[in-house]
């Protein structure tokens, strides 16, 4: 059988909703929920390979916010630590729409972004931790560019894949997509089961029992049990 590609990959993910993704995780005793972050709207959805960002406070020096926008690739989906800060701004309007004409798959910032009716009206995928108005210009500089970052105890490293929806965004490490895309999917096909045998006369304790519920996101279990 072939080897699937990252683009393969990526496709069956982006088919799975974050919590069966993030439960797939934890059977494979990974971390990958980025705690605090979540989308601006709903019906947020994208997953992609990661470009990562890091900033820190400006030093004696200035520091500006956005260039490297120009070097991601179509698709790839920027993951932004700003250290969690809350009071400037790392992702604006024009950031936004270069964004969406460069066909980036979306945006993950540990911060905050501003300018979000451009993010309302054009449906542009993101998720921060919040939103405030004041920007980064002069508050911060950029540190690093496609270098690991680690959010929340969660390690991101450039290409690892960020998926994100309603619910929020998990990181899945390359070398894992595939197994976590067949647990999540296991997990997925026994939960509509339980919910079909409810609906055809079973107790929801039966139900689970019957398709291994209480063990489908714990590590170390056998996955079709």
């Amino acid at each position: 059988m072939p080897t699937p590609t990252p683009t393969a990959l990526g496709s069956r993910l982006a088919a799975l909703p974050t919590a069966a993704l993030s439960d797939a995780l934890d059977k494979l005793g990974l971390p990958g929920s980025l705690h605090g972050i979540g989308p601006l709207q709903q019906a947020s959805r994208s997953c992609g390979p990661a470009y990562t960002v890091a900033y820190a406070p400006i030093g004696e020096q200035g520091g500006s916010v956005g260039d490297f926008l120009d070097d991601v690739p179509a698709g790839a989906v920027v993951v932004i630590d700003n250290d969690g800060r809350t009071d400037c701004t790392v992702w604006g309007g024009i950031m936004t729409g270069i964004a969406l004409a460069r066909g980036i798959g979306g945006t993950v910032i540990h911060g905050v972004c501003r300018d979000t009716a451009a993010v309302y009206a054009t449906g542009y995928p993101m998720w921060s931790a919040g939103k405030f108005m004041r920007t980064g210009k002069d508050r911060v500089r950029l540190a690093a560019i496609q270098q690991p970052l680690t959010i929340g105890g969660v390690t991101i490293r450039p290409g690892d894949l960020v998926c994100g929806d309603e619910d929020g965004v998990v990181i899945v490490p390359i070398e894992y997509a595939e197994e976590v895309a067949t647990i999540a999917e296991h997990i997925e096909s026994a939960e509509a089961q339980i919910v079909k045998a409810v609906r055809d006369g079973a107790t929801l304790v039966a139900a689970r029992t019957r398709f291994g519920y209480h063990a489908l996101q714990t590590a170390g279990t056998e996955k079709d049990k």
